[in-house]
């Protein structure tokens, strides 16, 4: 087996690389990646971004959010999450055996003292029946990567306002999360791996894949990418994992209804929305205003759905004219 350590902590630097080496390199024995990132969540390739993250919370909190190509539900990381993937040809491998990709993964940590860790239902890992791994597959030719997540020391409070979505009901024919209890592993490992932060903990976990005492021993195994192979990595960056029609753009057409009371009066707003682009805006309620609220429904048509589109074209009319008495900022927050 190969092994290759990520150096950065971009989660879309790092999905970069792992697609690079599946499309562009040939092993004659398996790969092994590990790599960690800031806080960033990462949906599925046939999910509806919008319907699945708490876009307020994250755009408050510099949360990055990107797609992957494989499928399965959205997952947060941060820099108490370690990730892993396993590179493998086909013949070697079956598309959705789950258990058999991550089987190393699991001996592994029950050497590591978490001896309750297995594979639960479709791509799941648990420990004393909480879930602390879930896992995705993709297929590109001959070759199949398995990825996953090891929740080591996650800050967890965040993991349900991320993904939590407000109560604004999203409908859309994206595949929908399941939301499941979660854990972090550190509590269950031995008492020497208790103080490891996530870069010690993947060198443990890589000592125990090759079963060897000290990295040094298995450095002929450790994959090298050049500077020019860097430039690569770093156009399939620009041009897919931090690309907005990439991460939001590619989502189902979905129909967004926003409601809320104000002292002013009640707004109850239906956006429909095709590749991350608003198509229809209609606004129903008891508001008061002197203008025709189709005017200001017809601005926000051909727009990205973000807020900062939809800041620039409240930004840009008399608000008052359509919803007396009720402030820009309360309408951002109402539609974004």
């Amino acid at each position: 087996m190969f092994y290759y350590v990520m150096p950065s902590d971009d989660i879309r630097h790092n999905l970069a690389t792992e697609e690079y080496l599946m499309y562009n390199r040939e092993f004659d024995e398996p790969l092994v990646l590990f790599y960690y990132e800031k806080p960033s969540i990462i949906v599925g390739r046939n999910q509806n971004t919008q319907e699945e993250v708490n876009q307020k919370f994250i755009d408050d909190h510099n949360i990055v959010v990107t797609r992957r190509r494989s499928g399965g539900g959205a997952v947060y990381h941060d820099l108490g999450n370690l990730c892993f993937s396993f590179v493998l040809d086909t013949k070697n491998a079956e598309f959705g055996d789950f258990k058999t990709f991550v089987s190393p993964i699991i001996k592994a940590l029950h050497e590591m003292g978490a001896t309750t860790a297995e594979v639960s239902g479709r791509n799941d890992m648990i420990v004393d029946g909480k879930k602390f791994s879930g896992s995705a597959m993709f297929k590109h030719g001959s070759k199949i990567y398995a990825h996953g997540t090891l929740m080591l020391d996650v800050d967890l409070d965040v993991v349900t306002k991320a993904l939590n979505v407000p109560a604004d009901k999203i409908a859309s024919k994206g595949i929908k999360s399941v939301r499941s209890r979660v854990t972090n592993l550190k509590p269950y490992l031995d008492e020497k791996y208790q103080d490891l932060d996530v870069i010690g903990f993947r060198d443990a976990l890589l000592k125990h894949l090759f079963a060897v005492e000290d990295l040094a021993d298995i450095k002929d195994k450790e994959v090298k990418i050049s500077t020019a192979e860097e430039a690569k990595i770093e156009e399939i960056y620009e041009t897919v994992y931090n690309n907005w029609d990439w991460v939001y753009g590619t989502s189902p057409a979905f129909t967004v209804q926003k409601r809320q009371h104000f002292a002013a009066g009640t707004i109850d707003a239906r956006l429909d929305v095709k590749d991350g682009i608003i198509d229809k805006v209609t606004f129903y309620g008891d508001f008061f205003g002197t203008s025709d609220v189709s005017e200001l429904e017809a601005k926000f048509v051909g727009i990205k759905y973000n807020r900062e589109e939809l800041e620039k074209v409240l930004a840009s009319v008399e608000l008052g004219n359509y919803f007396l008495g009720i402030d820009h900022a309360q309408i951002l927050d109402l539609l974004a």
